[in-house]
């Protein structure tokens, strides 16, 4: 499928740093709940992530990251997950997260 870029601006893909971590028991799959900061303009947002297989809970703490942050929210497992933060699947199906090389301030625009 072929989308326009016009369409494909709409979408708020943005810096930020994860500022907390949780076990998410609940969750059907392994995952963790994780909060980022977004910035001063959109603050901190919250989602789950099935990230368990790479990182630990304490490693993730203040790394940068990638998240959607206009899809609307969903209830996961009675935990409202805001962002969708970006990953891409390994050999084994297991996520590992896009992440910025190098230092950019939280709430920058992917572009």
């Amino acid at each position: 499928m072929v989308i326009t870029f016009d369409e494909f601006e709409k979408l708020d893909f943005l810096s930020g740093t994860i500022v907390k971590t949780e076990e998410f028991s609940r969750a059907r799959n392994p995952s963790y709940k994780i909060w980022v900061d977004f910035g001063e303009k959109i603050g901190i947002l919250q989602t789950s992530a099935q990230v368990t297989k790479h990182y630990s809970l304490d490693e993730l703490l203040g790394k940068s990251v990638v998240g959607c942050v206009n899809l609307g929210e969903r209830n996961i497992a009675g935990f409202i997950s805001q962002f969708l933060l970006v990953g891409f699947k390994d050999e084994n199906n297991d996520i590992v997260l896009v992440r910025p090389d190098l230092a950019v301030p939280n709430g920058q625009k992917l572009c």
